[in-house]
């Protein structure tokens, strides 16, 4: 029996998934070790017969992995200690090993990865920082210790290749822009595409006739507007940094800030930013910032509990920008979709577990006919539906969350395209 690994390198997390080559794509593990930008790390882990009943489950059990490879290895390390007690598939039985890269150019499909596709994704990770690099370090431990297996990218961006061109084009000079492929390219593609499938699923209807506004919340976070099944704008741009801010990460802001950040901001000179290099700069905006250097925290949960139940000014500041600058890309793609979204869609870890952000986000957005429940709202936080309504009854436009699983979605591609 053949089996398909799924593994997913966030910029905080890494996440692990093992199905059955099945046309149901059955479940048999399923677990992350999350924390890995903060002090302690934590490893939750669950497996399953092949009727769906529980085998194992560990949850936030404390462990020490400082980094994205020392976290597969101990993964690594707990599979191998079920396939000897003759629970799980063997390593052998692991046809396919799927990895989810966040950016891959203008490649619209997956790709089967070779020498050449591995060292053309690495000349990427500039564009993607926080993770690209540290999926192609796993991509290559994998290699390592799965040798019969096929290892397969499976693209972010590759969703957003249906935005037009003069969205995805930004306004400085066209040669420069080809010849460096400096373009829009946005990710969390394949969380958009199974918020996609399983939001046309939910209305009964064909994801060519889908118009949604989806949001994609967590340490990352994007917004996404979804117009006949397909991408044609989202917050994310030429890199993840463009657009909502995140954990650590700034989004959209004035260019020219960084050049004030350590000089003197009263002269712009060559003088007065001589102490901020490029490399520099990027790490400022993509590791020292966000709700991070506001709070002190990338918890986004615990800004929230300090927000609401303790007043905390820093906490309360963190909390409404984010909610601000979500609410501005609601209404953006609202206009872009001409009113015709259907539904509001709140996923990722903050957009599924956040009761209290999407209750402020939809008191900002109420105003287009999105409502919210508060009694559904707060069972939306604990359910295990993967699609969950929390809007008012019989509101025209739906609020959704929907449970996102871009593991799933990448095994689902592998057996639908046969690879």
């Amino acid at each position: 029996m053949s089996a398909i690994l799924c593994l997913n390198a966030g910029s905080s997390s890494i996440k692990f998934s093992l199905y059955r080559y099945s046309p149901d794509a059955s479940l048999l593990l399923t677990g992350s070790v999350s924390g890995l930008t903060a002090d302690q790390q934590y490893l939750t882990y669950t497996s399953y017969k092949s009727c769906g009943e529980v085998l194992e489950s560990i949850k936030n059990q404390e462990i020490d992995c400082p980094d994205h490879d020392s976290a597969f290895k101990v993964f690594m390390e707990h599979l191998d200690s079920k396939i000897g007690e003759k629970r799980l598939l063997s390593f052998d039985d692991i046809y396919v090993a799927c990895h989810r890269i966040v950016h891959g150019g203008s490649n619209p499909r997956p790709l089967l990865i070779t020498e050449e596709v591995y060292h053309e994704l690495d000349i990427l990770s500039d564009l993607a920082p926080l993770h690209n690099q540290r999926a192609l370090d796993i991509v290559h431990s994998c290699i390592s210790r799965l040798k019969g297996t096929k290892n397969v990218a499976f693209f972010d961006s590759s969703f957003h290749m249906t935005i037009p061109r003069h969205i995805y084009t930004y306004p400085i000079d066209l040669d420069v822009q080809k010849r460096h492929q400096i373009r829009k390219y946005g990710f969390h593609g394949l969380s958009y595409a199974f918020i996609s499938h399983e939001t046309a699923d939910y209305f009964g209807v064909d994801e060519d006739d889908l118009n949604i506004i989806a949001l994609h919340l967590g340490s990352g976070a994007s917004a996404c507007a979804i117009l006949g099944g397909k991408s044609i704008n989202t917050s994310m741009g030429l890199t993840p940094l463009e657009g909502l801010p995140g954990a650590t990460r700034s989004g959209s802001v004035d260019p020219s800030l960084i050049f004030h950040y350590h000089s003197d901001s009263s002269r712009m000179s060559t003088a007065s930013s001589k102490d901020v290099h490029l490399t520099i700069a990027e790490d400022i905006l993509n590791k020292r910032s966000g709700w991070q250097s506001i709070t002190g925290t990338t918890d986004f949960g615990l800004i929230t509990k300090r927000a609401v139940e303790e007043n905390d000014e820093r906490a309360k500041l963190a909390f409404d920008m984010f909610v601000d600058r979500v609410s501005m890309y609601v209404g953006q793609y609202w206009v872009a979709l001409q009113g015709k979204a259907v539904a509001l869609v709140f996923a990722g870890g903050i957009g599924e577990k956040g009761k209290e952000l999407r209750a402020a986000v939809i008191e900002k957005v109420s105003c287009l006919g999105f409502t919210i429940d508060k009694e559904l709202n707060t069972t939306a936080s604990t359910t295990s539906d993967v699609i969950f309504d929390v809007s008012k009854k019989d509101a025209k436009l739906k609020t959704l969350v929907v449970q996102t699983d871009e593991q799933l979605q990448m095994a689902k591609e592998v057996i639908d395209t046969r690879l």
